[in-house]
């Protein structure tokens, strides 16, 4: 089990940002020998396929170099345009195999751990010059890794190469009784045909290597508890710091809701324990809407701000509850409770206009039975 510098064990596995961090440091998985295989087999495939027009253009620049007329051997001009005429050739020859070797390459290298550019593996890491973390490096679990997966590559390809030479022994003999280009071309098949078996003894490492990176790379992004909690906390914000937050939106709400009570209609009232401020304006809203509404002390600034606008306060302790309890700030009022409001903004706004005479009679307001909330 893998432990930390304070020596705590590391026991938890690596969480979604820890692997982010390590990624934007370079640090997944990867494997050599995976792409190593990649490329030894995708060459080999291209010089069995393509092998013989590549030897044949091969020929055909080696040739015309080593055949000079009186005028190239002459004249400087004429005999550097020759070797650059070949150089070209040359490279326009090889281009396909190196493009496909860099495809091979990215793509080998992007299959564990999927592809990742990083800046900050590019950084110069001074630390690495450190000889103490050097040796310590040199006896680590990944070099004794790595020496056995070097040990075992050599004795396979080594293996794989005898018994090649076994099957193909009595090829190899008779190259000596065949004619030069026969030979030549024999050769060539009998090399790539090596080389493609050869290639094909490194699947082995490489399907030993891959899980053994997947495994380190965790491992080594393994975490202790106190860093999972660490990391909790700094998600998650100090429970203080939160707590902090949650009361200053909570103050700004109520700065706001209070805000609003100057345009109420009516506040309706427990008389004491509960204010809840409605508006209605028949020609924008379809229902009565609630501004505010609040219990105990923020009750009372309610009743004091709507005092000193002289908004009309309505004793009417179960409707009270009720928009309490069932209401939202800035919402219309329930449904099931608009007969009970509506009768309240009728006498609210008979008295506005003078036209009510009669007291409210607060008992006959008809309030749901799920919706009365018991003092």
């Amino acid at each position: 089990m893998a432990e930390s510098e304070d020596g705590q064990e590391k026991s938890e596995e690596p969480t979604e940002k820890k692997i982010r961090e390590a990624r934007e440091k370079g640090q997944i998985a990867r494997s050599r020998e995976l792409t190593t295989f990649l490329m030894m087999i995708s060459a080999a495939l291209y010089l069995y396929l393509w092998g013989e027009p590549f030897m044949t253009s091969f020929s055909e620049i080696f040739t015309q170099g080593l055949v000079l007329d009186r005028d190239h051997a002459f004249d400087l001009n004429k005999a550097l345009d020759r070797i650059l005429g070949m150089t070209v050739a040359s490279i326009m020859m090889l281009m396909p195999f190196f493009l496909l070797m860099l495809l091979v390459a990215i793509v080998g290298s992007s299959l564990l751990g999927g592809f990742n550019f990083s800046t900050k593996a590019m950084a110069p890491n001074f630390s690495k010059l450190n000889p103490l973390t050097g040796i310590q490096r040199m006896f680590s679990t990944n070099a004794l890794m790595e020496l056995l997966k070097a040990l075992v590559k050599f004795t396979l390809v080594l293996a794989v190469a005898v018994a090649f030479l076994w099957y193909a022994y009595e090829q190899v003999l008779a190259l000596g009784s065949e004619s030069l280009q026969v030979a030549l071309a024999h050769s060539a098949k009998i090399i790539i045909e090596a080389f493609i078996f050869v290639s094909l003894a490194l699947i082995v490492i490489a399907a030993v290597d891959v899980p053994f990176q997947i495994w380190q790379n965790t491992t080594q992004l393994k975490m202790t508890k106190q860093e999972v909690k660490e990391e909790f906390k700094q998600q998650e914000g100090n429970p203080e710091v939160k707590g902090r937050i949650r009361q200053i939106q909570r103050e700004m709400a109520q700065r706001r809701m209070m805000q609003k009570v100057p345009e109420a209609d009516v506040v309706i009232t427990n008389p004491t324990h509960f204010a809840v401020a409605l508006k209605y304006d028949p020609d924008t809203m379809n229902a009565p809407i609630v501004l505010a509404a609040a219990t105990d002390f923020m009750a009372a600034q309610i009743r004091t701000i709507a005092q000193q606008h002289q908004i009309t306060l309505i004793e009417a302790p179960p409707l009270a509850r009720a928009l309490y309890y069932n209401a939202e700030i800035d919402q219309p009022i329930p449904k099931p409770l608009f007969k009970a409001v509506a009768t309240v903004l009728a006498y609210v706004f008979g008295l506005r206009d003078k036209t009510t005479t009669k007291p409210l009679d607060i008992d006959k307001l008809e309030i749901p039975a799920d919706y009365k909330i018991e003092p």
